[in-house]
C-alpha cells in the first residue's frame, strides 16, 4: 500500500534548515553514513511533493534535478523554472487532491513529501501523512525552520523503528 512520508533530517532542537533556508549545518556531516538509508529510502519513492522553497533550494544547490523523471508537484504562486526532463507540476490550495494525484502517480511505491516544513504540516493537517521518518543530527540551532510550524499539532505517533548512522538518529514513526 502506497503511503505518504516526510523523510527530512532535523537538528537535535527540530530544525530543519536555519533562518536562511541553509543546510550547512547538515551538509558539514557529508552522506557517507546516510547513504544506504537514504538508497534503500528513495527504491520505494514513486512520487515527490515539495513546497516552492525547498524545491528553489535543490535547482540552486544541487547538480542538476536529482530525481530523474518521476512525477513531481511544487506547491507555489509563482512561475518557476523546469529542469530538463523533469516531470513537474506547480500547485496551489489544498492538498488533498495533491495528495490523490500523487499516490496515483506513484503506483506501487511510496510519496516523499520532501519538505519544508509548511508543505507537511499541511498533509498531516488533511490527515494525508502516513509515516514521519526524521534523521536527528548531533547538533542544535537554536533558532531557523521547524520540521513542523507551530501551528501544526501531530496526534499521538506510534514509533516504528530507530536506526543509527554514525552518530545521527532516525526515528520512524506511523501517523494516527
Amino acid at each position: 500500500m502506497t503511503k505518504i512520508q516526510y523523510y527530512v533530517a532535523s537538528t537535535l532542537d527540530g530544525f530543519i534548515a536555519d533562518e536562511h533556508d541553509d543546510l550547512s549545518w547538515l551538509l558539514q556531516f557529508g552522506m557517507a553514513d546516510f547513504s544506504e538509508s537514504y538508497d534503500r529510502f528513495f527504491a520505494d519513492v514513486g512520487a515527490l511533493v515539495l513546497g516552492a522553497t525547498t524545491y528553489e533550494w535543490v535547482l540552486r544547490e544541487g547538480a542538476g534535478w536529482p530525481y530523474g523523471s518521476l512525477a513531481t508537484w511544487v506547491f507555489t504562486h509563482r512561475e518557476l523554472q523546469v529542469p530538463e526532463g523533469a516531470d513537474i507540476r506547480f500547485v496551489s490550495g489544498p492538498v488533498a487532491p495533491v495528495a490523490d494525484a500523487a499516490v496515483a502517480a506513484a503506483g506501487e511505491r511510496n510519496v516523499w513529501v520532501v519538505g519544508g516544513g509548511p508543505v507537511a504540516a499541511q498533509f498531516l493537517e488533511a490527515g494525508r501523512l502516513d509515516e514521519l521518518l526524521v534523521t536527528y543530527m548531533p547538533v542544535a540551532l537554536g533558532r531557523g525552520r521547524p520540521l513542523f510550524p507551530v501551528a501544526a499539532v501531530t496526534p499521538p505517533l506510534r514509533l516504528a523503528g530507530v536506526t543509527t548512522m554514525g552518530d545521527a538518529v532516525e526515528h520512524v514513526y506511523r501517523i494516527g
